[in-house]
């Protein structure tokens, strides 16, 4: 009987290990794209006026993406070690003053608080995420507060998609 549970437990031991490799990001290249209300007005933006959000974007330390159908879309390199951090790497990241609160995983599901405390952006947010393969991801943030003095209430959906495993890679795929 014991050698039964002993069994048994090494088993499920063996099968959530197994599981939680599956839950990981794969390491390389990355497509992320953010699709939302704002973003469909910012085709409307004039040139130099884009320029100036891409200035300020830059004194944040991130570029701005690149904006087409109402999607930003960006690359991003994920390492070895990103990978195997068990809530997403991107999650932690200080943009803007924002910071990351309550970060969980469950399984394949990611989640967290937003909390912004800026000059230039303030107020509190959601973000939720599901690995649906090593080589995919799907999720949604929402935010309320106000960026530059102007009140913000928006969702966006985003998505990833796992490029090349060389991240200097010009042209994947």
């Amino acid at each position: 009987m014991h050698k039964n549970i002993l069994f048994l437990s090494l088993a499920a031991l063996l099968a959530s290990s197994a599981q939680a490799a599956e839950n990981k990001m794969r390491p390389g290249l990355w497509e992320i794209s953010t699709s939302s209300r704002l973003l469909a007005f910012a085709e409307q933006i004039p040139p130099d006026q884009m320029q100036n959000l891409s200035n300020l974007a830059r004194q944040y330390g991130f570029e701005m993406p690149k904006i087409k159908n109402g999607a930003a879309n960006s690359r991003v390199c994920v390492t070895k070690e990103m990978s195997e951090q068990n809530i997403p790497p991107y999650f932690y990241h200080r943009q803007s003053g924002c910071e990351v609160k309550n970060a969980t995983r469950i399984e394949n599901r990611y989640s967290a608080d937003l909390v912004c405390t800026s000059r230039q952006i303030n107020g509190q947010g959601k973000t939720a995420a599901t690995l649906n393969t090593p080589e995919s991801f799907a999720g949604q943030t929402e935010f309320s507060g106000t960026v530059r003095g102007v009140n913000v209430d928006e969702k966006a959906d985003t998505s990833g998609t796992w490029l090349a495993a060389n991240c200097a890679e010009e042209n994947p795929r």
